[in-house]
């Protein structure tokens, strides 16, 4: 098949996104990892390869931050997606999926905004995520927005969790239960990747019940305090759980595929067709 730079690119892109954000730190790791995933995955077939995205990435978060959210996201999406702050090496050779995920498994998968520490910790722990994993990858909030819809049960009648002041600043954002705008969920530092995230739970001013009642729960409260205080130990908790996250439901070898284009199937891609029936007509050609 011709491959040009732009599918090049996204062929990239679309086998490393899904595994997390991709770093040049090569710190020796004995993290246990899926059979078929490697820490060196590309070292030989393309030993730029994570060099080139992350030089593309930086410029992509430099011109919108909230595209860090959104790969964040996407690998919550993908496993069950680093944008700045601590680098780590990731597994590689992760594929894509040969079907879309419906939005009944997302949602059966994804605790929802309104869920509380209770429940998400039990629905994650099905995952082998622990109470640490849980509040170290809830903190991926530091960067994003949240629709007025996830959060307007706390506001009407007010949640009394909620400080005060934050909470008539979100009023203001959102004065009725059909308003569609959008906040940030980090008050403190919105664009960078942080511990603030923690510091805003212990002050009442988390965005989400998902958030706020990290804080209030007892089990763990004390894991928010610490990480509240301790940016390093957040940053060290979260790539262990970003790690383990990406060990879920893997894809490799000869299962799945490797999309052109990470949100198209390779055969619904018109893109990736139309080339191989070029390239299939050149050879044609000199025969």
């Amino acid at each position: 098949m011709a491959i040009t730079a732009k599918s090049f690119t996204f062929l990239l892109i679309s086998s490393l996104f899904l595994v997390s954000c991709f770093c040049a730190k090569k710190a020796q790791n004995t993290f246990p990892i899926e059979n078929g995933l490697s820490w060196t995955f590309y070292d030989y077939r393309c030993p730029k390869a994570e060099s080139i995205i992350r030089k593309q990435l930086k410029k992509v978060f430099k011109n919108d931050i909230g595209q860090a959210a959104g790969l964040l996201r996407l690998h919550f999406h993908d496993c069950f997606v680093q944008s700045g702050g601590p680098e780590y090496d990731v597994p590689l050779g992760r594929r894509d999926g040969l079907n879309f995920a419906t939005q009944e498994a997302t949602l059966a998968n994804l605790p929802p905004p309104t869920d509380n520490a209770s429940s998400i910790l039990r629905a994650l722990a099905a995952k082998n995520l622990d109470a640490t994993d849980v509040v170290a990858l809830s903190g991926g909030h530091t960067i994003g927005i949240g629709h007025c819809a996830s959060f307007n049960g706390r506001l009407n009648p007010q949640d009394p969790t909620m400080e005060e002041t934050f909470a008539e600043d979100l009023k203001g954002i959102c004065p009725t239960n059909s308003s569609t705008n959008t906040t940030v969920l980090d008050i403190r530092s919105p664009n960078k990747f942080d511990n603030k995230y923690y510091v805003n739970l212990v002050n009442r001013q988390g965005l989400f019940t998902s958030d706020q009642d990290l804080y209030s729960y007892k089990k763990t409260r004390g894991i928010v305090t610490s990480f509240a205080e301790d940016e390093s130990l957040f940053f060290e908790k979260f790539v262990v759980a970003m790690i383990k996250m990406s060990q879920l439901s893997v894809l490799t070898g000869n299962s799945g595929e490797i999309r052109a284009n990470c949100s198209v199937r390779n055969s619904d891609n018109s893109y990736l067709v139309s080339e191989v029936e070029e390239d299939l007509e050149t050879k044609s050609e000199l025969r």
